[in-house]
């Protein structure tokens, strides 16, 4: 993979890790009410979960690429489309919905660990999501060690933000800023987006 695909995946995947969210609020949550290292296993959890769509969604487009091409070029197509939605979605809902609260009961580190990975795996937006995302960064020659590329960056970038939030950020005066730029965050992501889709599309009929 070619190092501008891969910062471009890098800078989705960032954007979409700092968007708060119900991931964020889980985190913050288990961090604030229990300790840091309860929101650190959640943190790695939720990475796993992460993961775990990424694993899937990288398996049905191999399967895709060769043996049906016409079909995953249309899946790029419509992916494209998708992106550009999402983008379109952050932008128009921009700050909106994400009140960020910490409240909670005392737990063990199994029932932290058990939070983090259930708020991904009970996510399959995520699946659509790295659908999207993967169809239009992987190339037409994919093997194993490319595939394993891509999901590391996706969980490695997913876990080393929400471990950095349990340890760095709970009540912390980044989070206050977080809070304050939700906006800004959430019109990035979606400028981010649009641009990618735009390309794709763009790009496939031209």
């Amino acid at each position: 993979m070619d190092l501008t695909t891969w910062l471009s995946l890098v800078a989705v995947c960032v954007m979409g890790a700092i968007s708060p969210g119900p991931s964020l609020a889980v985190i913050l949550r288990v961090s604030v009410s229990q300790s840091p290292l309860h929101g650190v296993l959640a943190a790695i959890t939720h990475g796993l979960g992460i993961g775990f769509w990424a694993f899937l969604t990288l398996q049905g487009l191999a399967i895709l690429m060769s043996k049906h091409q016409t079909i995953f070029s249309v899946l790029t197509v419509l992916g494209g489309i998708y992106l550009a939605w999402l983008g379109f979605k952050a932008w128009r809902y921009a700050g909106k919905g994400q009140d960020i609260k910490v409240e909670g009961q005392k737990s063990s580190y199994w029932e932290s660990a058990r939070d983090g990975m259930m708020i991904s795996l009970m996510n399959p937006k995520a699946a659509l999501f790295f659908l999207a995302l993967f169809s239009q960064l992987i190339p037409a020659e994919i093997n194993t060690l490319i595939k394993f590329q891509l999901w590391a960056t996706v969980v490695v970038i997913d876990t080393g933000w929400y471990v950095i939030v349990a340890l760095l950020l709970a009540g912390g005066p980044v989070l206050s800023w977080l809070r304050r730029h939700t906006v800004w965050v959430d019109r990035s992501m979606g400028s981010i987006l649009i641009l990618l889709g735009l390309k794709v599309v763009i790009d496939a009929f031209a």
